[in-house]
Order: structure tokens, then C-alpha cells, then sequence
């Protein structure tokens, strides 16, 4: 049997959903966090500053 067309701006039945597709990925992965890598940076950043700053102010 085939299917009636349907009128212009009308969305014809589907199967399913895209969400059903891709089901979401458990959170909770420490490396997901973008406060991590942001407070990884920043301690990195504040390390090589004080290693020139004591070559500066050292002996």
C-alpha cells in the first residue's frame, strides 16, 4: 500500500527519534571538566613565573 502525501509544511511520521540514536554519556570523567584543564594551566603558569621570578630575586 502506498503512502498519502502529505500537505507542504507538515512533517510526515517518523520512526524514531535522533536522541534515540546516541544515548548520553555518563558524567562524572574528571577529564570532561573544563576546570581541570583550566586549573591544570594555571599552576603550570604560576610555576614557570615563580622560576623566573627566583632567578630574578635569588643569589
Amino acid at each position: 500500500m502506498t503512502e498519502s502525501l502529505h500537505p507542504p509544511g507538515e512533517t510526515p511520521p517518523v520512526e524514531g527519534s535522533t536522541s534515540d540514536a546516541h544515548p548520553p554519556q555518563p558524567d562524572g570523567v574528571i577529564w570532561e571538566h573544563p576546570r581541570v584543564w583550566l586549573s591544570l594551566i594555571v599552576i603550570g603558569c604560576l610555576l614557570v613565573a615563580g622560576f623566573f621570578v627566583v632567578r630574578i630575586l635569588g643569589p
